[in-house]
């Protein structure tokens, strides 16, 4: 489909906006152009209770162009691998999917990557997981392969060494599918025992530094570390040659490195909803680098109205960015807000342990969190910690939440400032001063006069 005719389809929004069960908005940093895309589609493959939504965070010199392509091509493939796959069609997709054009290492990878990748969330319980589950997982499977193929090929977009990340979501009833490249993440808001609304991670941050990402990225002979500079940001470098530094493992495009342990293989999560379930918030790491989980769904919970949820949360990062990193430029921010309450009532009451196919990672910080009560201070999976000086921002009126309590009953009543503040012996983690980029390509080395030997510049992880 051409760009006008995707534009043209009912129920389809890419610019800043929002419907009765979602709001999106995104706003571009002080790097340069915004090279964050972001994408919700009701109505999804001709489905009337199916709803796709995505953010897409691009990098590199053409990051802008490979997010965006990925934002209109990607649903399509998706689209027509789901329908074929529950028709009949797949052979005559895997035909046109085995092309030879393909020479990639990655499909290597992308094929033995299946299975750990995915399979491990199904092992239990498998034979409750809905009809639906399965076509969908490996339609997104292919479409995430063809996607990057597609992008390989394109004659207008130099993908070298540019690429996105995409973390996408597909909601069909009360079933919630997940796929996730990169570092852009997927948080659950949902109401605990005591009503108390707590945040569950759905998605792993692919960073290079997490064990089985480094283990495949050093055997395919890719290096990890971080520079001295950013002791926390790990990142993927050439086997001789100390670039491009990408700070994920993976990603569409940069092909660079996909002979070097990169992949496009999307991490896929299920997750049966429950009358518990209030909305989903997808957000690029513009939004996660200054936030916490439970900072963004007590902002989101917080906002005057759903419409304007998704510019409540990007105005606070932006807030958040000039706080915490007073010297740094601000990254572009993107974020869809999908809400649930829309979802019919569930059949019986909610079950302790919901059919629910999430890292463990994430799991184990949904348990703590539940244990503290949803403190807003529980850190998980690396997420950073929220900022001192929250003072500047103008806290909510008393007025303002009584008219927000009678009108989103058991809405949590915290203000902007209390949701991202936080106990003054508390302290910021490195990478003040600098600009935090995905990529280092157009960074300057600052090095001193005399180089700096190899051991100097480098924190092998």
């Amino acid at each position: 489909m051409g760009e006008a005719e995707l534009h043209l389809i009912p129920g389809r929004m890419f610019l800043n906006g929002a419907s009765s069960v979602a709001c999106l908005y995104t706003q571009q940093g002080k790097k340069g152009t915004n090279q964050d895309a972001m994408l919700v589609w009701e109505n999804f493959s001709s489905r009337s209770d199916a709803i796709f939504c995505g953010v897409f965070d691009g990098h590199g010199p053409y990051g802008h162009m490979v997010a965006k392509k990925v934002r209109d091509s990607l649903p399509v493939i998706l689209c027509t691998q789901w329908k074929a796959s529950l028709t009949g069609e797949q052979s005559c997709l895997n035909k046109s999917e085995n092309a030879p054009e393909s020479t990639m290492s990655e499909d290597a990878a992308s094929l033995s990557m299946d299975d750990e990748c995915c399979e491990s969330w199904e092992i239990e319980e498998n034979e409750q997981l809905p009809e639906m589950y399965l076509p969908l997982k490996q339609s997104m499977l292919k479409a995430f392969k063809l996607m990057d193929k597609e992008l390989k090929l394109h004659p207008a977009i130099g993908c070298f060494c540019s690429g996105t990340t995409a973390v996408t979501l597909v909601k069909q009833g009360l079933d919630l599918v997940i796929g996730n490249v990169g570092d852009s993440r997927a948080v659950l808001a949902m109401r605990d025992k005591d009503n108390s609304l707590i945040a569950v991670q759905l998605t792993v941050d692919l960073k290079p530094d997490l064990p089985r990402e480094a283990a495949r990225i050093q055997q395919c002979r890719g290096r990890v570390f971080a520079l001295q500079d950013e002791p926390e940001v790990a990142r993927v470098w050439l086997p001789n040659n100390d670039s491009p530094g990408l700070a994920m493992s993976r990603a569409f495009g940069d092909f660079c490195l996909k002979d070097f342990g990169l992949i496009s293989v999307p991490d896929i999560f299920y997750r049966r909803l429950t009358e518990r379930d209030e909305f989903v918030i997808l957000a690029t790491d513009g939004v996660w680098d200054v936030l916490s989980n439970k900072e963004a769904i007590d902002i989101v919970a917080s906002a005057p109205s759903h419409s304007t949820a998704a510019r409540a949360l990007v105005d606070c990062a932006t807030r958040a960015w000039r706080l915490k990193y007073p010297t740094s430029k601000n990254d572009d921010c993107a974020v869809v807000c999908l809400f649930l309450e829309y979802l019919p009532a569930s059949n019986g009451t909610a079950e302790e342990n919901d059919i629910t196919r999430i890292p463990k990672e994430c799991r184990e910080t949904m348990v703590a969190i539940d244990e503290n009560k949803g403190d807003s201070h529980t850190s998980s999976l690396g997420q950073s910690d929220a900022f001192h000086g929250s003072t500047e921002i103008v806290p909510v009126t008393e007025l303002t939440e009584e008219m927000l309590s009678s009108k989103f009953p058991g809405q949590s009543k915290r203000s902007l400032a209390e949701c991202i503040s936080v106990a003054d012996d508390e302290e910021w983690s490195a990478l003040e001063g600098i600009t935090r980029v995905n990529s280092l390509l157009s960074l300057p080395r600052f090095l001193s006069s005399h180089k700096r030997s190899t051991n100097s510049r480098r924190k092998w992880l």
